[in-house]
């Protein structure tokens, strides 16, 4: 009975360090593929989440995949600290085994990353002198034309995600003392932007903005993500 006992421990270690080796192989082959995929300058660090591991390989999903890839580029804007969750990710070991990387699908593709105030700030009108955190919001501060005279003024902007990226619109404004008065409809019209950050990587669509001390924190999500469908853009760590 001891002996059995033995046997059954030392097989049991046996397969969890099988198990932890199969998963960090493959942990290095899917960075490597997006790295090359993205054109990344360093490899991300990616986790499969999930115990056992292979188990899940057999049976060709993976239930949650974390993807640190940091800095990305995309239509010509620079994000930081980009973290890609995929859940539910259809793989077949088939697939696997023979480099079939198109056939795989998550169900969700979900991915947070940071978009600095200075390229924020790259997209507003000349008028905006800098772009800060508040506790009401974000803050600009700058220098505006009212009827020739240069007035300096501080607005608070809403952010939101749009079509065609994040929406700038001023909601308030509070001109220095003793100059002219600057109107709300007035100060919309010159500070009204977008900056056109459309998607993250994976096809993932903004769905929420949350501006931040060091910037906005984006948040982006993508349904039924199918890798043959993926378009490739460009990026840097």
């Amino acid at each position: 009975m001891r002996a059995l006992l033995i046997l059954i421990v030392v097989l049991a270690i046996g397969l969890v360090v099988g198990d932890r080796v199969a998963v960090v192989v493959t942990q290095n082959e899917i960075g490597r593929k997006i790295a090359g995929e993205y054109e990344l300058t360093q490899q991300p660090r990616v986790a499969i989440n999930g115990f056992p591991f292979l188990t899940q390989a057999v049976e060709g999903t993976y239930h949650d995949i974390g993807i640190r890839v940091g800095d990305w580029s995309g239509e010509n804007i620079t994000v930081h600290d980009l973290d890609i969750t995929l859940t539910d990710v259809s793989a077949p070991l088939d697939d696997v085994l023979h480099d079939r990387t198109s056939n795989f699908v998550a169900a969700q593709a979900a991915a947070k990353a940071l978009v600095p105030y200075d390229t924020v700030r790259g997209f507003a009108s000349k008028e905006v002198e800098s772009l800060s955190y508040a506790p009401e919001g974000l803050r600009v501060i700058g220098t505006f034309p009212v009827e020739g005279v240069q007035v300096p003024a501080t607005v608070i902007v809403t952010v939101a995600p749009v079509t065609d990226g994040i929406r700038i619109t001023p909601v308030s404004v509070q001109s220095a003392a003793g100059g002219p008065t600057l109107s709300l409809s007035m100060v919309q019209s010159m500070l009204t932007f977008v900056v056109p950050l459309r998607q993250l990587p994976l096809g993932a669509q903004l769905t929420a903005i949350e501006p931040g001390p060091d910037g906005l924190r984006v948040t982006a999500v993508a349904h039924s993500v199918r890798f043959s469908e993926v378009p490739a853009t460009t990026g840097g760590e």
